[in-house]
């Protein structure tokens, strides 16, 4: 400074590697506001592929209503807009770069939405699908069929699952993580030994699950290494006129068929939480109940999931949540 005057460096002279690094710190909302139009050197810093490994939409929730009709919600027409144009500022920015995808469980996407970003997004890998509602057939086994490389799947129930395992068979060839976020019975667990025999990853934590459909898991996916029920309500159906029970431990049969597993993540314990949870719901988790978040938690920690969120086991977690031999630890990557 000399005589009072200082020139100073322009924010657009600022090096590129350092705007990343501070863009980094935003969230999809801050990054997709406007600073792209600043100036050049900003759009392209914008538009790092370090910045677009993961497109996050957790934290965005649709403005709707139950109806009683399909598609049994009614989103609000501004909700809708701002989802959209969210998402062509995100596609245009990312420039094809995003390899792992996060919707909320209460962003109702539409068809449009889901194939609009699966056709902009060749390299996903990793996908968190929100609820079913205003997703047809049509729609997931397009967007299927544009992620050539997914790996990992989390998804709600679905009621007639073999057209997406398949597509997922015909079209995923490096698919080995499954998450499902609703019941697995006889038909659902003989869907995956059909389409998904290489399956390595499957959780099905705070779920209604069929015993039967465990046997079918546990038997007929050779390739798999970690199965996590931790909290869910285990169903036995008895022979006729026998009635379904609820099966309050596993027992002993199951422990040796699970014992070739890496990992074998169970709590069914009724001090446990999210134990009294899933009972309470019917193993039919209403996650909208409870606290923002925790349906994107898992025992078994994977890079979709707990990596982002650095989601902390609870003491509970550690008290409640079995391990089996011979699975080592008691399954937290490091």
């Amino acid at each position: 400074m000399e005589d009072g005057y200082y020139i100073g460096r322009r924010w657009e002279d600022l090096d590129t590697d350092i705007l990343v690094k501070i863009f980094q710190s935003f969230d999809i909302l801050e990054l997709t506001s406007g600073i792209a139009h600043v100036c050049s050197a900003w759009r392209m810093a914008c538009c790092d592929p370090l910045l677009w490994k993961t497109l996050d939409l957790s934290m965005m929730k649709s403005n709707f209503i139950k109806i009683p009709l399909e598609p049994y919600v009614y989103v609000d027409g501004r909700s809708d807009k701002i989802l959209t144009r969210l998402l062509k500022i995100s596609m245009s920015l990312s420039r094809g770069n995003i390899t792992t995808l996060i919707f909320h469980f209460n962003l109702f996407v539409s068809d449009e939405q889901l194939t609009y970003t699966a056709e902009r997004c060749p390299q996903l890998r990793r996908l968190v699908l929100p609820a079913w509602n205003r997703i047809k057939k049509t729609g997931i086994c397009k967007a299927i069929r544009a992620w050539k490389d997914l790996e990992s799947l989390t998804m709600p129930g679905i009621a007639n699952p073999p057209y997406l395992m398949e597509e997922i068979s015909k079209n995923c060839k490096n698919f080995r993580e499954l998450k499902i976020m609703g019941p697995c019975d006889k038909f659902f667990a003989s869907t995956l030994a059909t389409f998904l025999p290489t399956l390595k990853v499957l959780s099905l934590r705070c779920s209604m699950l069929y015993k039967e459909a465990l046997i079918i898991v546990l038997d007929s996916l050779p390739h798999l290494e970690v199965l996590n029920i931790s909290h869910c309500l285990l169903i036995e159906v008895l022979p006729p006129p026998g009635p379904k029970k609820v099966v309050s431990e596993i027992d002993q049969s199951i422990i040796e068929k699970a014992s070739r597993l890496r990992e074998f993540l169970t709590c069914m314990n009724d001090s446990c939480t999210m134990c009294q949870r899933t009972k309470i719901d019917e193993g039919l988790m209403r996650w909208y109940r409870y606290e923002e978040g925790l349906w994107k938690a898992d025992e078994k920690q994977n890079k979709m999931l707990l990596n982002k969120y650095k989601w902390q086991p609870s003491l509970w977690s550690y008290l409640c949540c079995k391990r089996h031999p011979p699975t080592g630890r008691f399954g937290f990557d490091t």
